[in-house]
C-alpha cells in the first residue's frame, strides 16, 4: 500500500448503533485516528445516546449524525435483523440524498446499506466484517430457516460489492472464507485489520486487591456464568485464609431496551446466590470509561469468558492497563494472548479457568510480572497509533486506486 501524495479525503462512516461495545470502541477509534491524519470524517448511525457512549463521540472532534431513530429495534421482540436492515437502509438513504460525494464510506457490520452507497458513483466502499453474520443468528426452527434464508443470501451478495473488505482477525478470515464460499471462489480475500487500544488512557497500575474482574456487555454469547462459576470453584477450595479480600467483580454494557441484558443480568445473580458466593460478587452496569480503568488498574487479571470470540477487545484493553487476561483457547484471544506470558488460554470449564486463577491468588506478584510482558505485547501490535498507520494505508490505498480507474 502506497498512501504518499495522498490528499485530504472526506470520509463516511456509517454504524448500526453508536452505544458502547467492541464493535463501537473500533469505529470511534477509527474516525479519530483518520481525523488524525487530517482527513474530514463523518459518523452516521441510527442510534446515538450521549448518555451512553464513549467521550469522544462528544467532544466534537467528528460529527455524529442520527438517522432513523423513531424506527423500532424490533416487532414484539422478534424480526430483530429485518428491524436493523431497515435502520440501517434508511440511514444510507439519508446519506445518499442529502449528502454529496464522499472519497471513502466506511460500512460498519451491516452489508446491506454497500449497493445503495455504490450509486454514489465517486465514491469507494470500505466493508468491515466483525463476523458472518448469518453465523450470529440462531437458525433451529423451520420458520426461522426460511426468515434467515433471504437476509443470509443478501449478505453475501452485498458484502461481495465492497471495494475492499476488512476482518478483524485471521480467526475471522478463515471464517470468512468458509462461509462465503461463493466470493471465496471468485479470490475475494479479506484483509485483517486487529482493533486497538489506546495504551496512553490507563492509570498506572496501583496496589493490587485480590479482584478478579470480567468486563462484557450482558449478552448470553459472552458466557459470563463461567466466570461465576470459576471463582465459586476457586473460593470454594482455598483455606478460610486465603479467602479474605477475595471478590469478583462483573461490569460492562447494558442497555435497559434490551430484553435479553435484563434477563441475563437476573440469571448471573441468581447463579451467584446459587453458588453461595453472591457476597463476594458485584455486578456493574455500563461503567464509565474511567470507572472501567480504575477497576482495571487495581485487579489482579481479567477474565475474558466467550468462547469462539471473533476478536475480543476486551483482552488488550486489559493488557494495555498491565493486567493478564484468562481467556478461552479460541477464536481472537489466541491471537491476542501469550499463553503463560501475558496471561492463560484455557478451556472453557470453570474447572480450567480456576486452576489459571489460583496462580494469581498463591503467588500475587505474577500478576505484575505478566502485566508488565502484556503491556510490551500490546504497545508493539494493537496500539492505536498502529491501528491508525495500517487502516489509513488501506483507506488512501483505495481511494487512490479510483483515481487512476
Amino acid at each position: 500500500m502506497d498512501s504518499k501524495g495522498a490528499s485530504k479525503l472526506n470520509i463516511a462512516i456509517i454504524h448500526p448503533d453508536l452505544g458502547i461495545g467492541g464493535a463501537e470502541r473500533l469505529i470511534v477509534d477509527a474516525a479519530v485516528e483518520l481525523s488524525s491524519n487530517s482527513h474530514n470524517v463523518h459518523i452516521f448511525t441510527s442510534h446515538h445516546d450521549k448518555m451512553r457512549c464513549f467521550e469522544e463521540t462528544v467532544s466534537g472532534i467528528f460529527p455524529v449524525t442520527v438517522y432513523g431513530a423513531f424506527l423500532p429495534r424490533h416487532i414484539f421482540y422478534r424480526l430483530h435483523a429485518v428491524c436493523a436492515y431497515l435502520r440501517c437502509i434508511f440511514v444510507a438513504l439519508c446519506v445518499l440524498f442529502l449528502y454529496p460525494s464522499f472519497d471513502i464510506i466506511l460500512v460498519d457490520q451491516v452489508s446491506i446499506v454497500i449497493p445503495l452507497m455504490k450509486l454514489k458513483k465517486l465514491s469507494k466502499v470500505v466493508f468491515y466484517c466483525h463476523f458472518p453474520d448469518l453465523l450470529l443468528a440462531q437458525h433451529t426452527a423451520i420458520l426461522r430457516r426460511i426468515y434467515r434464508k433471504p437476509i443470509d443470501f443478501l449478505e453475501e451478495m452485498t458484502t461481495g460489492m465492497a471495494d475492499l473488505i476488512l476482518v478483524n482477525s485471521k480467526f475471522t478470515a478463515s471464517t470468512f472464507a468458509k462461509t462465503f464460499k461463493q466470493l471465496s471462489s471468485r479470490g475475494v480475500r479479506p484483509a485483517v485489520l486487529y482493533p486497538a487500544v489506546n495504551v496512553d488512557q490507563f492509570d498506572k497500575p496501583s496496589a493490587s486487591k485480590l479482584t478478579f474482574l470480567s468486563i462484557n456487555r450482558f449478552e448470553r454469547k459472552k458466557n459470563i456464568e463461567l466466570a461465576i462459576s470459576a471463582f465459586a470453584m476457586l473460593y470454594n477450595s482455598l483455606q478460610h485464609d486465603k479467602r479474605e479480600g477475595l471478590s469478583l467483580v462483573i461490569a460492562g454494557g447494558f442497555d435497559k431496551r434490551l430484553r435479553e441484558n435484563v434477563e441475563y443480568l437476573e440469571e448471573l445473580k441468581t447463579l451467584a446466590e446459587r453458588e453461595g458466593i453472591s457476597d463476594r460478587v458485584q455486578f456493574i452496569t455500563s461503567c464509565s470509561t474511567p470507572e472501567r480503568n480504575t477497576l482495571l488498574s487495581q485487579c489482579l487479571c481479567v477474565l475474558y469468558t466467550p468462547k469462539d470470540e471473533h476478536f475480543g477487545i476486551v483482552p488488550i484493553e486489559a493488557m494495555a492497563a498491565h493486567k493478564p487476561v484468562v481467556a478461552c483457547n479460541s477464536g481472537g484471544p489466541v491471537e491476542s494472548i501469550k499463553n503463560g506470558v501475558t496471561g492463560y488460554l484455557c478451556e472453557p470449564t470453570p474447572r480450567e479457568f480456576s486452576v489459571a486463577m489460583s496462580n494469581f491468588v498463591c503467588d500475587p506478584q505474577l500478576s505484575t510480572t505478566m502485566g508488565v510482558e502484556a503491556w510490551q505485547h500490546v504497545v508493539g501490535t494493537f496500539s492505536t497509533k498502529t491501528f491508525g498507520q495500517r487502516l489509513n494505508a488501506y483507506v488512501v490505498d483505495t481511494a487512490l486506486h479510483r483515481k487512476t480507474e
